[in-house]
């Protein structure tokens, strides 16, 4: 027997068709059908009247840890995470053990995120182990699922392998994905330089450890005609190239995450690990600046840059401790911050969390269309909550917004017509 399931009442937002309404959404056999082509009275009815229906949040840029650190997060529970925290599909990074370099790894990660709470899109290796030495083999990992090519975690030194890197992954449609940094410029640092890593007695990392490699990128980009995504993008100095490139013409693509427009340097105060991460946190000036470029449309994406660690990690000395937070269950109250601050609206916040992700990537999804995947996100836009690592659904905890008072939460998130996360 069919499945038919009706969102009711809900303020319809889908960007891709330029839709903002109160309407019904009706889903039958895992896709959205036109109103009126099913009976009422078979459908399984949830009223959302005051909340948003949107299409399904895409994170493009987590890391699920599987395989080989299990303990601290595998690709089940990161699916558990993302539904919870109203994401339907996301893109994990290839720095596992071992790394996602080949077909293997790609397929086993697509065999294992087969019945998980989220659709899973393995982004492959730039390079051979990660290691900017050889390029790894795209078209195999193409054909066994992987969307892009990143070594994210670690930058590409050899600009000429990047080049190569460019060229490679365009002869197959894919995408490369750049993790920005300038290693003879943040060896040994562990937070932004400035004032406070000189009164922390802390080695600082500067802000053109970002943006020369972003530089770079966007030169090599230019040069093979080539497309390139800069990942976590932190300072204002990225933000002029990327949005100066973007204005020749460059095929060039720009992410950001909450805490960069959320939190400054200061959250380190204390020696905080929990608020060390790679790029670090940064000045206000550049807060501010991440937070224009989201509405002005210099950045394309929020991601999560999902990392989980255990405890082994985190809780030691700063200079030793590993950098990265989860984020996949605070990501949307933060970014809707965005929103009730009056800096975007609410049409604008879905393209940056679900339909540029999905046009970025070239995966399914971004739109509510008749016909496509039932992938949806229903938000309760004022919903009021502290968030508690206790009740969190990742393995991890790292996080500086434990006891935050966090306002506006996915009430329920759908994948392919499967509930997969109901609040």
């Amino acid at each position: 027997m069919s499945k038919v399931i009706l969102f009711k009442n809900g303020r319809i937002i889908d960007p891709a068709q330029q839709r903002d309404e109160v309407a019904d959404l009706w889903v039958k056999d895992g896709l959205i059908v036109p109103p009126g082509s099913v009976e009422s009275n078979e459908a399984e009815i949830y009223d959302v009247g005051g909340c948003w229906v949107v299409p399904g949040l895409i994170d493009m840029h987590v890391h699920l840890r599987e395989p080989g650190e299990e303990y601290k997060e595998t690709i089940e529970t990161g699916c558990r995470a993302a539904a919870a925290g109203g994401f339907t599909a996301v893109a994990c990074m290839p720095n596992t053990h071992p790394v996602n370099d080949n077909s293997s790894v790609t397929r086993y990660i697509c065999e294992k995120a087969a019945s998980c709470a989220a659709r899973v899109y393995p982004v492959g290796a730039i390079s051979q182990e990660s290691k900017g030495e050889k390029l790894a083999e795209y078209g195999e990992m193409k054909m066994a699922g992987a969307v892009a090519v990143t070594d994210d975690g670690r930058p590409v030194v050899d600009s000429r392998l990047m080049r190569r890197a460019m060229e490679y992954a365009a002869s197959h449609d894919m995408l490369v994905m750049s993790h920005s940094e300038e290693l003879a410029l943040t060896r040994g640092g562990c937070m932004n330089e400035g004032e406070l890593s000189t009164r922390m007695g802390l080695r600082g990392i500067p802000v053109a450890a970002e943006s020369i490699m972003v530089y770079r990128e966007i030169a090599l980009a230019e040069l093979t005609g080539g497309r390139v995504h800069i990942s976590h993008v932190s300072t204002g100095q990225s933000i002029a190239l990327i949005r100066d490139a973007k204005a020749r013409g460059v095929r060039v693509t720009a992410e950001t995450a909450p805490h960069y427009f959320t939190l400054t340097d200061q959250a380190v105060l204390g020696f905080n690990t929990n608020a060390k991460m790679n790029p670090p946190l940064r000045s206000e000036k550049d807060r501010l600046a991440i937070r224009e470029a989201l509405r002005d449309g210099t950045l394309d994406a929020i991601a999560t840059d999902h990392a989980p660690h255990s405890i082994l990690q985190k809780e030691v000395e700063f200079n030793q401790a590993a950098n990265g937070i989860v984020g996949l269950e605070t990501s949307l109250p933060l970014s809707l911050a965005l929103v009730r601050d009056g800096l975007i609206g609410p049409e604008r916040l879905v393209d940056l969390m679900s339909c540029a992700p999905a046009r970025i990537l070239g995966v399914p999804g971004g739109s509510l269309h008749a016909g496509a995947a039932a992938d949806i996100t229903v938000i309760d836009p004022e919903k009021g909550f502290t968030f508690s690592v206790e009740e969190s659904f990742s393995k991890s905890k790292n996080t500086p917004f434990a006891g935050w008072k966090l306002q506006g939460k996915a009430v329920l998130t759908c994948v392919a017509g499967r509930i997969t996360h109901r609040d």
